[in-house]
C-alpha cells in the first residue's frame, strides 16, 4: 500500500515554519482590511464627499492617495498609476510584516531570507515584464550595453547586474530586519519599561524605512527597464 505524503514533513520537518505562519497572518490582516475598506467606500452615501474624522474609509483613501503620489514621483513615468496596485501591495505587505516583529514573542516574516528573496524575485519578474511591455523585443538590446562593438564584453556584465538585483533586494531587507529584531530582543530583555520604548520607537522607524527602500529600489529598476535611455 502506497504511503501518503506528509506535506508538513516536506516543508518544515513536520511543523509549519514560523515564517509561513507570520506571512499568513499578515496577508489575512491585509485582506480583511481591504474588504472592510471596500465595503465602507461602497456603502458611502456620496463617494465624492470624504468622511468626517478618522474612519476605515478615510484611512484607506489616504493610503491609496499617498501610494499613488509616491509611485508617480519615483517612477516619473506615464501610466504609473497602473503600477500602484503592485507596488502598493508590496509596500503594505513588507510594512505590516516588519511591524509584526515588534509584537512581543513574534518573529518578523521579513527576518527570514526565504521570504525576502521571494519578494526580490517577484519584483525582478515585474520589472522584466515592464521592460518588454514598454520596448517589446528591443528590450533585449539593453543587455548588450550602451556601445554595440563592446557587446561581447558588456553582455555578461549586464546579465550579472540584472540577475544580482533580486538578491540585493532580498539580502538588504533580510539583513536589516534580522538585525533590528535581534537588537530589539536583546535590549528589551536586559532593560525595564522606559528604555524598551525607545528601542520600539527606533524599531518602528526602521520598519518604515526598510519598506520604503525596498519599494523605491524596485521602482527604480522598473524605471530603468522601461526608459528609452537605458
Amino acid at each position: 500500500m502506497q504511503k501518503s505524503v506528509n506535506f508538513l514533513e516536506l516543508i518544515g520537518g513536520g511543523r509549519i515554519p514560523e515564517v509561513l505562519i507570520g506571512t499568513w497572518i499578515v496577508m489575512g490582516i491585509l485582506i480583511v482590511f481591504g474588504f472592510i475598506a471596500r465595503a465602507s467606500i461602497a456603502g458611502a452615501a456620496d463617494p465624492v464627499i470624504p468622511d468626517e474624522g478618522i474612519s476605515i474609509r478615510s484611512v484607506s483613501e489616504m493610503i491609496v492617495e499617498w501610494l499613488d503620489g509616491f509611485v508617480s514621483e519615483v517612477t516619473e513615468m506615464h501610466g504609473s498609476r497602473a503600477m500602484v496596485p503592485f507596488f502598493g501591495c508590496i509596500f503594505m505587505f513588507i510594512l505590516f510584516a516588519n511591524f509584526f516583529g515588534l509584537i512581543p514573542g513574534m518573529e518578523p516574516p521579513t527576518g527570514d531570507s526565504d521570504l525576502t528573496f521571494a519578494l526580490g524575485i517577484v519584483c525582478f519578474g515585474y520589472y522584466i515584464y515592464q521592460g518588454f511591455a514598454s520596448k517589446g523585443v528591443w528590450y533585449l538590446k539593453s543587455f548588450l550595453g550602451p556601445y554595440l562593438p563592446l557587446a561581447v564584453l558588456m553582455t555578461p556584465i549586464e546579465l550579472a547586474d540584472n540577475l544580482f538585483r533580486p538578491f540585493s533586494l532580498g539580502i538588504r531587507l533580510y539583513a536589516n530586519m534580522f538585525a533590528d529584531h535581534t537588537v530589539l530582543s536583546i535590549f528589551t530583555g536586559l532593560t525595564r519599561l522606559i528604555v524598551p520604548l525607545a528601542f520600539y520607537a527606533l524599531g518602528s522607524i526602521v520598519c518604515v524605512i526598510q519598506a520604503i527602500i525596498f519599494v523605491v529600489l524596485s521602482m527604480s529598476y522598473v524605471r530603468l527597464a522601461a526608459s528609452h535611455d537605458h
